[in-house]
């Protein structure tokens, strides 16, 4: 868990940390000593006027108020001349502030309030990891929790991420653990060719660290009464990453992309794509969009987490905390339906109620996130009678799928050019050079530097060699006409299915799960299935007295993996890790030869099963963040957990194919 910094206002109206007695800015003018210490001192307006990269990447140790970040924002988004056109800011903070507090110290800057404001509208709660927070051309990312473990977990390759160093904290004398060697090294490692740094110490032990780490370092004057700061360059690139050889992922210039599909995959990854202005044409099979999985009435969203932070279930987290701030801030712009009542996760059987009672036990999760209820908390929670207590998670809630896709794409849009052909179905995709060309049954479309094929259950149907273990689950959902005291419902209710909140008159209930078929017909023994097992669970109850007739029905085929993830990336054929990897049967990680894709800037982004809501916008970023050469919005982890050929390397290493 994480705990928030314990802080006071002093008599200056500054900030200050009571565990580590110092002030988060200076008393006499925080604002200005940032801008001189950090940014002009990496030179950094000089430096987006001859920027090779559309992205400068700024890291910072300590993100203390935020005062650095807002400083840089302004300065970036003041500047008219530069070639750099979007500006990406990493920062790392062990004992964030409360939300509260953070409004308080930022007020004290009116000047900055136009991006405080934003700051404080979207500053998160803090759980461990990554937070990615959009604000236009200007991206945070917000790690929370110690700068050493969440640089460890960062993925970071060989030429490195980071242009400039803010090392900022506490003064190395309140705040040893902190300023070490390790964190040195890591900034080295990190940096790209001639990152700079610069901070507010001129400490001897500091300045030889950075030395060491490969720094070049000199000493400046420092601001206002400080006599001397440090600052520097890095005189190499150490090649040094973190992430084992068959599962690094390699960068590409998206110049013109071609995705394939209709649903919530192809919506978010058109979204990412279109924000950095890179042009899309979206081939949808069907005459509108969302008709596949995405087609039901109302969706939850929701994390699903297990009692211990596993990959998946931090995947889920962060999945759902960025989707939530990805949809709020599109509901600003375009309408969709959605509500975020909570989703009350019931504990019905047994089996249930122990896992629910494990995964409180552990309590590896915060309460703002997921809490335990009792069947009479649970009632008031729902605003009508429920026999179960359970598991609630206030934030969540629910979203109409086929509006939201179509807000996306609407969206999108208006970001940069994006053409979409309806009623097109891709029967082939051919590398003709360098470059791809889609095949339709009475038309070519030529001429793309990548493909993305979001297709669902219909992925394998692209693929050079169908080596992808997709297996298709039919669910079908059913529609039951809302009653006066069914109205009453406030949150989600999820059981063995679930059952939504009245939406235009209507619940839904569902959902069957029936594997390995594709069959889309409405069966009214799905409907039975539906209705029974929710009337095995809250036929006493009151307001299911009134429920009418079932009067519609959804179905849908969802796609999903042995393990239950997404899979996003470049599309992995195994003979070509056979031969990059033989080593790899006696642990041996490092290629005997370069990995080399027989059909590159082929990709894939499917798997999503029933939670393609939750997860389907950050794993859309963290692709296209991959392929653009950015920071990565999930840790290390968590992407090997979603790399696509995590399935041979695993087999691979167990001897099972040769």
């Amino acid at each position: 868990m994480i705990t928030h910094a314990k802080i006071h206002f002093n008599d200056c109206g500054t900030p200050v940390a009571d565990d580590f007695d110092d002030v988060y800015f200076s008393n006499e003018d925080g604002l200005a000593e940032s801008d001189y210490v950090f940014y002009q001192h990496n030179h950094i307006s000089e430096r987006l006027c001859s920027h090779p990269r559309e992205q400068f990447v700024i890291a910072e140790t300590g993100f203390g108020t935020g005062l650095n970040f807002l400083n840089a924002w302004q300065r970036f988004a003041t500047q008219t001349e530069k070639k750099a056109t979007r500006l990406h800011f990493i920062s790392f903070e062990k004992f964030p502030i409360q939300r509260q507090d953070l409004a308080r110290a930022l007020a004290a800057w009116p000047q900055l309030s136009h991006y405080s404001e934003q700051l404080v509208a979207q500053y998160p709660e803090a759980l461990p990891g990554c937070h990615r927070l959009h604000f236009g051309e200007v991206t945070l990312d917000l790690w929370i929790g110690d700068v050493l473990d969440s640089i460890e977990q960062m993925n970071f390759n060989r030429h490195g991420l980071v242009d400039a160093w803010f090392l900022d904290g506490f003064a190395p004398s309140k705040n040893p653990d902190m300023w070490q060697q390790s964190l040195f090294d890591a900034m080295a490692h990190l940096g790209r060719e001639a990152a700079t740094f610069a901070t507010f110490t001129a400490a001897g032990f500091v300045r030889r660290g950075l030395q060491q780490a490969g720094f070049k370092v000199n000493k400046v004057k420092g601001y206002g009464r400080k006599r001397e700061m440090i600052v520097g360059e890095l005189e190499h690139t150490t090649a040094t990453t973190n992430v084992p050889a068959p599962f690094v992922r390699h960068t590409r210039p998206l110049d013109k992309v071609a995705i394939v599909g209709g649903g919530i995959a192809a919506a978010t990854l058109a979204h990412r794509l279109t924000a950095r202005n890179i042009p899309c044409t979206l081939f949808c099979a069907d005459d509108e969009l969302a008709q596949g999985a995405s087609h039901n009435k109302q969706g939850a969203v929701y994390p699903h987490l297990q009692a211990d932070v596993s990959p998946s279930s931090e995947l889920f987290a962060h999945s759902f905390l960025y989707a939530k701030r990805l949809y709020e801030q599109l509901a600003n712009d375009v309408d969709f339906a959605h509500q975020w009542c909570g989703v009350l996760l019931q504990g019905v059987k047994e089996e249930g109620k122990k896992r629910h009672a494990n995964l409180l036990s552990k309590n590896n999760w915060p309460q703002w996130l997921i809490q335990g209820v009792d069947a009479e908390q649970a009632s008031d929670i729902a605003g009508i009678d429920t026999p179960y207590g359970g598991l609630f998670i206030p934030d969540a809630g629910w979203v109409s799928p086929v509006e939201l896709v179509q807000a996306l794409v609407t969206h999108a849009k208006q970001q940069a050019q994006l053409d979409i052909h309806f009623a097109t179905q891709v029967t082939a995709v051919n590398r003709v050079g360098e470059r791809w060309q889609l095949l339709c049954k009475n038309k070519g479309y030529d001429d793309f530097s990548d493909v993305f094929i979001c297709m669902g259950e219909h992925s394998t149907e692209l693929l050079p060699e169908n080596e992808l273990a997709l297996q298709s689950v039919r669910g079908q959902v059913s529609h039951l006409s809302a009653s006066d005291n069914s109205r009453k419902l406030n949150t989600v209710l999820c059981h063995k299915g679930y059952f939504t909140p009245a939406h235009d008159g209507s619940h839904c209930m569902g959902a069957t799960f029936e594997k390995d078929t594709q069959a889309r017909d409405i069966r009214d023994a799905d409907n039975r299935t539906n209705w029974q097992q929710f009337a095995g669970f809250y036929g006493e109850c009151d307001w299911t007295q009134e429920l009418q007739d079932i009067n519609g029905a959804k179905a849908a085929i969802r796609a999903t993996l042995a393990d239950h993830l997404p899979i996003i990336g470049q599309y992995a054929q195994q003979d070509d890790y056979i031969a990059a990897f033989p080593l790899l049967p006696k642990g041996q990680w490092q290629g005997q030869q370069p990995l080399r894709h027989q059909n590159p800037g082929l990709h894939l982004f499917t798997g999503l099963g029933a939670r393609g809501l939750c997860t389907a916008p950050l794993c859309a970023e963290s692709l296209v963040a991959s392929l653009c050469d950015e920071p990565l919005p999930i840790s290390n982890r968590v992407d090997q957990a979603l790399h696509p050929a995590r399935f041979i390397i695993r087999d691979l290493k167990r001897g099972q194919i040769k």
